[in-house]
């Protein structure tokens, strides 16, 4: 996952991701380092907050750009 890349191109800690997802910094972590898998709804947070897709944030493209922008 692109997690890390993302919240570091924004010079964003892990504490304020964390406290966007209303989780610990430490649970954030493992998400971010694929130890913890992120539910679903956490990862369309993410995709919205980045304004990118979940495919990009997952690996499965590398079109930053969401869906329906054209």
């Amino acid at each position: 996952m692109r997690l890390k890349d993302l919240r570091e191109d924004r010079d964003l800690t892990q504490k304020t991701i964390a406290e966007y997802l209303h989780v610990k910094q430490n649970t954030y972590s493992q998400y971010e380092n694929g130890q913890r898998q992120i539910p679903l709804e956490m990862l369309i947070m993410l995709a919205k907050y980045y304004d990118t897709s979940v495919d990009y944030i997952l690996g499965l493209t590398n079109d930053k750009k969401p869906y329906g922008i054209k």
